[in-house]
């Protein structure tokens, strides 16, 4: 496996690479603004494809780095289902599963430290975001922070985890960079509390000054999606559009979103399933089928048809189009969506 962990100076935040194998699929999660650079070099020295890139929550003290990322290499960005940021191409809910080739982590919605925090836990070893630190823990007093739902989360969720479980935060102020689940039960100071109420007290008296970025970095996370106007510019139909083609013109519709959110969500009825990141072997592989026919592609919110459009124009495909605003915006505007039964 390789695992990398960055530091970023400035903000003390630590982002982290993950893939399974040289020349194999690549995953970041926390990744900062400024660095971008730095770990696109590094997927071409490990000859890395970037696929997925998490952000444990709106972070108050950096930009983040997923938008660009997601501009320069592709990438489906991910965050829990909680979170108020637009630059969510997938979000995932409590227990879901991020995959990349070789790589599983599993999603755990641990809110406190902000409403939207989410950890990802990979077999030996857990990402906990702002929630629990090294000999730490996240504040909770601004951005619907809350000094019990982070006790229930510490206590009840990450500290059920064996004692080996390596602990990685996504930041540190000391120069610690990783511990252990047993090691924090035992020596950190917060979680030596006999309840809930002991930890809010502790947490409400903290009187911590506000992070210098935060006015920047909090509105500026935010807003990082792909806007509707690059939505359309990139192909983009309306619902009615989008409805006009599958009716009256020959198509081929395609559904780019994974498997736990047709599962969650439904899909549109006669699409065709192609994760976003098969979608250039489908389009190869499919040339001569999808002559003359026009290529309808759909995702959850537009960030990754829009994406997808723009690969299909270096194939030379002339009409591709997608639905703007995604299954997100085709559900508002009261259109049906098929459901598989799960009893």
């Amino acid at each position: 496996m390789i695992f990398r962990q960055l530091f970023d100076h400035t903000s003390s935040t630590y982002t982290y690479v993950v893939a399974s194998r040289k020349g194999g699929e690549a995953l970041v999660i926390d990744p900062v603004l400024e660095n971008v650079e730095r770990y696109i070099k590094l997927m071409e020295e490990l000859d890395l494809k970037l696929v997925k890139v998490i952000d444990t929550h709106i972070h108050a003290d950096h930009i983040s780095g997923m938008a660009e990322l997601r501009d320069r290499t592709n990438c489906i960005t991910i965050m829990g289902d909680a979170t108020p940021s637009d630059v969510v191409s997938m979000q995932v809910k409590d227990n879901d599963e991020v995959s990349i080739e070789g790589i599983k982590l599993k999603a755990l919605h641990t809110p406190g430290h902000t409403n939207d925090s989410f950890s990802y836990l990979m077999n030996d070893r857990i990402f906990s975001g702002d929630t629990l630190l090294i000999r730490g823990t996240g504040r909770t007093d601004f951005q619907n922070g809350d000094p019990y739902d982070a006790y229930n989360s510490i206590f009840e969720r990450i500290l059920k985890l064996p004692e080996e479980t390596l602990l990685y935060p996504a930041h540190d102020y000391k120069g610690d960079t990783v511990s252990t689940i047993g090691e924090e039960k035992k020596f950190n100071p917060r979680l030596q509390v006999s309840s809930a109420e002991e930890y809010a007290n502790i947490m409400n008296n903290l009187n911590l000054p506000d992070p210098k970025m935060m006015d920047i970095a909090v509105p500026g996370n935010l807003k990082l999606g792909i806007d509707l106007k690059r939505q359309k510019n990139t192909n983009g139909l309306t619902v009615e559009e989008f409805q006009n083609v599958t009716t009256n013109d020959e198509h081929v519709l395609l559904d780019l979103r994974e498997d736990s959110e047709i599962y969650h969500d439904g899909k549109i009825k006669n699409s065709i399933h192609v994760p976003f990141d098969q979608v250039s072997d489908y389009l190869i592989k499919e040339k001569e089928n999808l002559q003359g026919k026009k290529i309808l592609m759909y995702c959850a919110v537009g960030h990754r048809s829009t994406l997808a459009v723009q690969v299909s124009k270096s194939y030379d495909y002339k009409n591709c189009y997608h639905l703007m605003g995604g299954v997100k915006n085709w559900v508002a505007q009261g259109n049906p969506i098929e459901k598989k039964d799960h009893h």
